[in-house]
């Protein structure tokens, strides 16, 4: 139940910067799955197109990256890596 854990703090996350940037609209989202999150990249998708279900973020386009490193410092972790951001007047 980790991922979950940390898959609740990113959609946190996201939702503050989508505050941050209004009146832009968040398009897109980036996260790197670290080689021992114990997530795959199917299985990510699958829990954070549910847990956007009839929010804000249901119409957020999402790409996982995945890190194979065991070393890297992030190896452990969900990160988010970039937001991508259409600008009020487009």
């Amino acid at each position: 139940m980790h991922e979950l854990s940390l898959l609740k703090d990113l959609l946190n996350k996201i939702r503050q910067i989508a505050q941050q940037q209004q009146p832009n609209q968040l398009t897109s989202v980036t996260v790197e799955l670290g080689a021992l999150a114990h997530i795959s990249a199917e299985h990510f998708r699958q829990h954070f197109e549910t847990a956007v279900i009839g929010t804000d973020l249901e119409r957020v386009d999402l790409t996982v990256i995945c890190n194979d490193d065991i070393h890297a410092p992030t190896a452990q972790d969900i990160v988010l890596t970039s937001v991508e951001l259409t600008t009020a007047d487009d």
